[in-house]
């Protein structure tokens, strides 16, 4: 169903974009949380960094990538 079309050096970019998407989500929750930042469409910024980064995560362990996969060509 998903084949395999990045290399070792996609999937470690795809990998290290995933956990830095994350990471921003959940600082971002944490200031919407303690109201350094206050604006309510941070929560959908926060949910769409994070989901993004996930995915991107999942990219990286199965070794498929989306746009590949659609035909476009990427750098990596």
């Amino acid at each position: 169903m998903l084949e395999c079309n990045i290399d070792a050096k996609g999937k470690a970019a795809r990998f290290v974009g995933g956990l830095g998407g994350v990471a921003f989500s959940l600082v971002l929750a944490v200031l919407l949380l303690t109201d350094v930042l206050s604006n309510d469409l941070g929560w959908y910024a926060a949910a769409a960094s994070f989901l993004g980064g996930a995915f991107a995560i999942f990219e990286a362990r199965a070794g498929w990538c989306v746009v590949r996969a659609m035909g476009i060509k990427t750098p990596l």
